[in-house]
Parts: C-alpha cells; sequence; structure tokens
C-alpha cells in the first residue's frame, strides 16, 4: 500500500512544471545557436583540429568547475545559482551577436567566449542536476527524466532551422534569440517555491568548526570524491560514463566535419542520421513517461543497451545513410533507456546533501574522457582514416560496458534496479 500511495503522487507540481519550461525555452535556443556556432568555425577555419580545439575551449573548464561548484551549491541555493548564471548567459551572447553583426570574428577571441560560456555551464549543470530532484515528488523519477529526455529530443530538432537561419541570417541574430531565451527561462526559475532544506542540514553539520571558507570548500570536495569511491556501484557507473563520454566526445569532433568534407551539403546527411537517433529517443522518451521498467531487469537492460549503442555508433561511417539512420534510431532508443536507468538511479540513490558534490565528482570524470577523446580523436583524424577513429573508441566504449559494469554486478544492480 505504501508504493501505491508514492506513486499517486501528482508530477506536475507549480515547480516541476516551471523548470521544465523554463528547460524547454533555454534549450530551444542553446540547441540552434550551439549547432550555428559550430558551422561558423567550420566555414571559418575549414580545419578538424582548429574545429576539435573549439570543442576543447568548452570543455576544459569542466574538469575544474563542477568540483568546487559542487561543493559550494551542497551549502548554498542551487536555485539562485541557476538563474544568476542564465542572466549571465544572456547578457554574453547578446554582447558577442552584436560584434558579430559588425563584421568582426577572430578565433582566439571566439574560444575565449567559449571558455566563459563552458565555464558557465559546467557550473550551471551541477547545479541543475543537484536542484532537479529536488522537485520530484517521489515515485516520479523515471517519468520525470522521461521527460527531461523528451525535452532534449524535441529542443535538437532545432539543428535543421539552426542551419537553415545560419545560412540564411548569419550567425549574430541567433545568438540574440539564444539571449532572449536564456533571459525568459531566469525569469520563470525565478518563481521557483522549493525549500532547499539540505542548505540548513549542512549549515548545522558545521556549527562549531574552526575552518576557513577555503579550507572548508577543500574538505567537501574531497569529501565528495571520497563518498564516490566508497560507494563501488556509483564508482563503477562513473567510471564507465568516462569511457562512454570518450566515444561520444570523438563521434562530435569526427562526424560533422567527416560529412562535410565527403559530401555535398554533408551537413544534411549529418543531420537525418542524427535526427534519426533523437526521433529514437524522443520515441523512447515517450515510451519510458507511459510505462514503468520491471525494476529487476533494469541493470541487464542499461548493459544490453551499453554494449549495442558501442557497437551500432561504431559503425555510422561505414554503412549506406539509410542503413546508418536505422542503426542512429536504435542508438536513440537505447539511449533514452540508459539515461532514464542511470540518472533517475542515482539521483534518487543519492543523499540530498551530497547531490551537489557526487554530481560534481561525475561531472569532472565525464569531462576528463570528453577531453582526452577531442585531442586524441581530432590528432589521430590527421594520420588515420576518421572512421576507423570513431570504430575504435565506439567498440572501447562496448568493452568497458562489459568489463567496469557488467564485472561489478553486485554493486551496480542494487543501485539501478530500484523502484523510483
Amino acid at each position: 500500500m505504501e508504493n501505491e500511495t508514492i506513486t499517486k503522487k501528482p508530477l506536475w507540481t507549480r515547480d516541476f512544471t516551471i523548470i521544465t519550461l523554463g528547460s524547454v525555452v533555454s534549450m530551444l535556443g542553446n540547441n540552434m545557436a550551439g549547432f550555428a556556432m559550430s558551422l561558423m568555425i567550420l566555414d571559418y577555419t575549414g580545419s578538424t583540429m582548429l574545429y576539435a580545439i573549439y570543442l576543447m575551449t568548452y570543455t576544459v573548464p569542466q574538469l575544474i568547475m563542477p568540483i568546487i561548484s559542487g561543493a559550494i551549491l551542497d551549502r548554498f541555493s542551487r536555485k539562485k545559482m541557476i538563474y544568476t548564471l542564465d542572466f549571465t548567459m544572456s547578457v554574453l551572447y547578446v554582447i558577442v551577436a552584436a560584434a558579430l553583426m559588425r563584421g568582426w570574428f577572430s578565433f582566439p577571441v571566439f574560444a575565449l567566449f567559449t571558455l566563459t560560456i563552458g565555464t558557465i555551464s559546467s557550473i550551471y549543470m551541477v547545479a541543475y542536476e543537484s536542484l532537479y530532484p529536488l522537485l520530484i515528488t517521489e515515485g516520479n523519477y523515471q517519468k520525470a527524466y522521461s521527460i527531461a529526455s523528451i525535452l532534449e529530443t524535441c529542443a535538437v530538432f532545432m539543428v535543421p532551422v539552426a542551419t537553415f537561419l545560419y545560412n540564411l541570417v548569419g550567425m549574430g541574430p541567433l545568438m540574440i534569440f539564444n539571449g532572449v531565451c536564456f533571459f525568459i527561462a531566469a525569469v520563470l526559475e525565478t518563481q521557483i517555491q522549493a525549500k532547499e532544506q539540505y542548505i540548513d542540514k549542512q549549515k548545522k553539520s558545521i556549527e562549531n568548526e574552526d575552518l576557513g571558507h577555503i579550507q572548508r570548500m577543500l574538505l567537501d570536495i574531497k569529501e565528495g570524491f571520497i563518498y564516490l569511491t566508497s560507494e563501488k556501484g556509483l564508482l563503477a557507473i562513473a567510471v564507465f560514463f568516462l569511457f562512454s563520454t570518450m566515444s561520444g566526445s570523438a563521434s562530435n569532433v569526427i562526424c560533422l566535419p567527416y560529412f562535410k568534407a565527403n559530401f555535398d551539403n554533408g551537413e544534411y546527411l549529418f543531420m537525418l542520421i542524427y535526427g534519426a537517433a533523437f526521433v529514437g529517443r524522443g520515441l523512447g522518451g515517450f515510451f519510458h513517461y507511459k510505462k514503468k521498467m520491471p525494476a529487476r531487469y533494469k541493470f541487464y537492460i542499461a548493459l544490453f543497451v551499453y554494449v549495442m549503442m558501442g557497437i551500432f555508433e561504431g559503425l555510422y561511417l561505414y554503412v549506406p545513410v539509410k542503413v546508418a539512420m536505422a542503426l542512429a534510431f536504435c542508438v536513440g532508443v537505447g539511449g533514452v533507456t540508459s539515461y532514464t536507468i542511470r540518472i533517475s538511479s542515482t539521483q534518487s540513490y543519492v543523499p540530498d546533501e551530497k547531490k551537489g558534490r557526487f554530481n560534481g565528482a561525475f561531472q569532472v570524470l565525464c569531462t576528463a574522457g570528453s577531453l582526452i577523446a577531442e585531442l586524441i580523436s581530432g590528432a589521430l583524424t590527421t594520420v588515420i582514416d576518421e572512421r576507423l577513429v570513431l570504430l575504435t573508441f565506439m567498440l572501447l566504449s562496448a568493452v568497458a560496458a562489459i568489463i567496469v559494469i557488467g564485472g561489478n554486478k553486485k554493486y551496480v544492480m542494487p543501485i539501478y534496479n530500484r523502484n523510483m
């Protein structure tokens, strides 16, 4: 009877509706501007290596900022951090848009801008991921995260719009649109009313402590990694996602330049393949919103999907476009399934007062994998066939799933196979 009562609690509370609407607005603008920025860099430089450097400038801050912000966000308001950063991003995008519309562009300066928004985004992600589960009612974690995945999928359909508008009006107007989206999201987020009770709990834990702010922050960072390493299941999941992120980042570096270099209107072929993946994600997310996965099978479902995705994504550049689209559709369905299992399980498992530090440490491991892959894959494409580089990274992810997740079954299974 207790479980029945929990599942009957409404998901669409006032705060959850607000955070969802804010996410929709910001993701629409960010996905459109982000893809257009990639096209602009490729048009200006024509270099896969410089494109990789551009991606790295966004990624590098995520090696440092999440562990710092995670420690801070376990003691201060995550809500205030979220809307403050959104207001900041709004201003930055409008300023850079004005410069671009005057015909001014410099790759080093634009890389500095990307470094700045990468820093802000890395802090925002930890804050958002740590606040979001606090706005979900008990028993609705799978539904909530399936919605988040559907929204991400819908936002990616702005990519073809971005390509059309970029070719039509240029980068500046798209950045202004993104700035407006960030502003609207920030205004919505100021209306969230949830009590962040973990703040009082953390204050009481250090009432008579004789430590400075820097010492306390460093100790919090240390405690975050201690917590992660003490939880063998969480550690195995985090280590696997280091490899998974490596494969995804290699794909980001290789695929778009490959299609642009080898096909007329290659960016549209790229969109067809990855559009199929996002159709799969959308349908998969809708399925998980309507139907709850049997808890006892979640571990095996996740493991199968991890291996399948590595193999299928590694074949994208070797097969005809229609076959690649079919593979991508399967990857999309699998991706939303694994995402829903992983994030709903870990975020409901980790205590509220430790979510910031856990998410920060997890983000750092994933970012390390992303940065390594961006460096290595970008360099390897100058001497080795791009298709082989991508296949190697993807197979490495599949093998890591078998060894790291499968090899730690007794620790990961209790986390994944939970009723939420």
